[in-house]
């Protein structure tokens, strides 16, 4: 462990190093490379949009100018981003189930802390993007996991500005909902910041995996926003299937709605506030063969929501994104019914993900109850300068209701926090390179797998993030 301890110690003393010499620079590829402009004019750190990237991507990628249009491009130009992460981490758990500390099996199994560490890669994104003709645009992002296993994680059309009214904009297909706090550019990359754990909150027991608003959906979005982009407002209609492919579950639809106001708040930036909500409905039943629920076979749809209240506020080089959430799922979902399809990994599930309801078999315990619960997230940047910025989330997922009234009233809580920064020593219109080094801590109330007491686990990522 002390050597261990040392050579972590070294590593932090080596990007520390590194920081210290830091020279000057500027942003991102793709777009940068269409419209001659550093990637620091849409970025306040690469991904994360500043007031002026989410204003060209609001009006369909576009800078509302002549060179939008395809023709006016050079023919060499091909609109595509690669990003992948090579980095080194330590991932530790302190109470996993084993057989005994000799690796003798006894029963029951033991708790024992496991700690590990090493190099490693994240997965691949290929983004392409841009528009057709004018005010016609698209994206298309195929995305592996570490193994190269690739999926579509976005495919989307969009028809922007319609009878000439930024008010009037259509989406179709895979894409990200329309929220702004968005998760497909979040600065945090470990094992538990990586994403949004309000966004993805699941009591324990429960199956409903339909309501992960961080996640693309397949279906259909109409987008609105003033000429300033003060102003904007969302709605999109989606498949209940998180958006896995194949109608999975094809009878059943939920809805995102969303609405924001930006206030100029002078030499301290734009301030905005927003809420949103998503309602939907997924089936419990499935018709089976082998046991096994047959896709788009689902009946008996229960309902969920969740609704949440957003702000970004800007203070000079600190800025702020808070966030709170409630959620409710039917007792149903609660009761572990409901997620009975493939996840959108493209795996299969043997014989299936949850439990599938055949009516007539079960009758709800008195004890049952519709699970619902509360969220909670700040995250901090202070932007030293546009090449340097200093991070830190907080996140808090507390349940009001269980859903068995046996469980403890604190069962499945979470807390996360984690710390990090990253250093882009260069940007330019052709490239991106960020040194990216974090800390996180997550508990979960109750879930350790043995003694069912509280579960702690933390990561550190020393990485380098690139796009091309």
């Amino acid at each position: 462990m002390a050597s261990s301890r040392k050579n972590v110690a070294s590593l932090l003393v080596f990007f520390g190093l590194v920081i210290g010499c830091c020279q000057r620079s500027q942003a991102l590829p793709a777009f940068a490379r269409k419209y001659g402009l550093r990637c620091s004019a849409c970025h306040e750190a690469w991904p994360m949009l500043n007031y002026f990237g989410q204003k060209f991507k609001d009006n369909g990628y576009q800078l509302m100018n002549d060179r939008d249009s395809p023709v006016w491009q050079n023919p060499s130009y091909w609109p595509v981003t690669f990003r992948i992460t090579p980095y080194w981490h330590r991932e530790s758990s302190d109470k996993v189930a084993i057989d005994s500390v000799t690796g003798v099996a006894t029963s029951p199994s033991v708790e024992h802390q496991v700690t590990s560490h090493g190099f490693d890669l994240s997965g691949l994104d290929f983004h392409t993007g841009g528009t057709l003709e004018k005010n016609i645009s698209f994206y298309v992002l195929p995305s592996s996991d570490p193994t190269a296993t690739f999926h579509f994680e976005t495919v989307m059309a969009r028809l922007d500005n319609l009878a000439g009214s930024s008010w009037l904009n259509i989406k179709f297909g895979r894409f990200e909902l329309d929220n702004l706090i968005s998760e497909k550019r979040i600065l945090t990359l470990t094992t538990y910041s990586g994403i949004y754990q309000t966004y993805h909150f699941i009591p324990q027991g429960d199956a409903n995996i339909f309501g992960q608003i961080g996640d693309n959906q397949l279906g259909i979005e109409y987008m609105g926003h003033s000429a300033s982009d003060r102003t904007r407002v969302s709605a999109a209609l989606f498949s209940s299937s998180d958006g896995n492919v194949n109608l999975v579950t094809s009878h059943a639809y939920s809805g995102f709605f969303a609405a924001s106001q930006a206030f100029d708040a002078g030499k301290l930036g734009v301030e905005r506030v927003g809420f949103y909500a998503m309602v939907g409905a997924s089936p419990v039943s499935y018709l089976t063969r082998g046991g096994i629920p047959v896709p788009g076979t689902g009946t008996d749809n229960k309902d969920f929501y969740r609704l949440g209240f957003i702000g970004q506020i800007y203070l000079g080089k600190l800025d702020f994104q808070v966030l709170t959430q409630h959620g409710y799922d039917n007792v149903w979902f609660g009761q572990g019914f409901g997620n009975a399809t493939s996840p959108s990994n493209g795996s299969t599930c043997v014989p299936a993900c949850g439990t599938n309801f055949i009516p007539g078999t079960y009758t709800l315990p008195a004890t049952a109850r519709a699970p619902t619960w509360n969220g909670y997230m700040v995250e901090t940047h202070y932007v030293y300068n546009p090449q340097l910025i200093f991070i830190q989330r907080s996140e808090w997922e507390r349940m009001s209701q269980q859903a068995l009234t046996t469980n403890a009233s604190n069962f499945g809580n979470i807390d996360m926090y984690t710390f990090g920064l990253r250093w882009m020593p260069f940007m330019n219109p052709r490239a991106g390179f960020a040194f990216h080094d974090e800390y996180s801590w997550f508990r979960q109330n109750g879930t350790s797998p043995v003694t069912g007491t509280d579960l702690t686990s933390s990561s550190l990522l020393l990485g380098i993030d690139f796009d091309f």
